[in-house]
This record gives structure tokens, sequence and C-alpha cells, in this order.
């Protein structure tokens, strides 16, 4: 991580998530949960993951397939399984059963099994459902790290299963936890 996208991480962060994209317009991406323990930051292994169709912007829009580039709190989470035995709050719904199939032809079903709100354009403290969007319904909204439909997402970051249910129950709140995302040339300024 470059200069400028370690200062946005706030201080008080003990966990980063962090979803390095292959290039500005790839969908595909590696994740890797760094923890700061008292001698300093360590990192887990490199997950891989999947963003939107069309990559990553920082001026993400409502419909532009491109995952928002930058540093968000990681405050909710929630999915159609019961809670994995995270300490996050957790909003298990009916609301996130999905079906259909993705930009592959790939089902979607299962995507929200588990999920992760990002806060982007959503009100932390709220189910990763909730509709509200502070910036305004055309800047998008409802990105989440969740399930791997073996497909690009539409803005969110996917993970397989095994490893949404290893961030799920590592992630703690009074760590702080923040997602930093992008691709790899954006997140080395």
């Amino acid at each position: 991580l470059g200069p400028r996208t370690r200062a946005w991480i706030p201080a008080t962060a003990r966990q980063v998530v962090v979803v390095t994209g292959r290039g500005k317009d790839a969908n595909r991406s590696e994740v890797v949960l760094y923890q700061h323990t008292g001698s300093g930051w360590e990192g887990g292994p490199a997950w891989p993951a999947r963003n939107a169709l069309k990559g990553w912007t920082d001026d993400h829009w409502a419909g532009d397939l491109r995952s928002p580039i930058g540093v968000f709190t990681l405050t909710d989470a929630g999915g159609l399984l019961p809670d994995p035995g995270t300490e996050l709050p957790y909003d298990r719904s009916e609301g996130f059963a999905v079906g259909g199939t993705g930009f592959e032809g790939e089902p979607l079903e299962g995507s929200f099994d588990y999920v992760i709100a990002i806060d982007y354009n959503r009100e932390p403290g709220t189910s990763p459902l909730d509709p509200t969007r502070p910036l305004g319904a055309g800047r998008g909204g409802g990105i989440w790290l969740h399930v791997d439909h073996q497909g690009p997402t539409q803005g969110c970051v996917s993970l397989s299963e095994r490893h949404m249910e290893e961030l799920l129950r590592t992630l703690d709140p009074d760590r702080h936890p923040v997602i930093v995302m992008g691709d790899a040339g954006s997140l080395s300024r």
C-alpha cells in the first residue's frame, strides 16, 4: 500500500482486509487479512477473490459494474445461513435469498449465505439489507463481501464460503476492522 492509501486507514483500525485487484479493468483479485499484534502488522494467507465485472473505480455510480476504490469500515454482517460465530452484528434473514444467473451464466443461489456489509454509501449499524444511501441512490450501494458464485460481481467482492466463514469468525468490532480495496496500481499510491 502506498502512502496515500495508508493515510486513509484510521489509526484505530487493528484489522485490515486488503483486496488487491489484478488491474483497473480486471474482475479477479486477492484478499489478505492483516491484524495488528503487539509487535506490528501480520498478514494471513492470500485468498482468491472476484470483484465487479468491469473492474475498479474511484467514482462509483449505481450500475457502472465497477467496485469502489477506497477504505471503508466493516460494521455489520448477515446472511441466509445461521451466524457462524461472528462478533459483528449479524442479521439472519430470508431477504438474503437470491436466484437467477450471473454474467457468465453461473447460478447466484447461495451467494448471500454470508455477507459482510462494506460501509460504502450505507448507514453503519444497520442490517446489510438496509436501503439507506447517505450519498444518494445514484452513487450505488449494497456493496458487500459475499460468497463467490464463480463469476464477476456487480460491485461486491466475493470469496469462497470457507473464507467468508473464517473472516466472519475473525473480524472483531472492538478492533475496528476496515477494508482497503482497489486495483494494485491505485492502492500503491
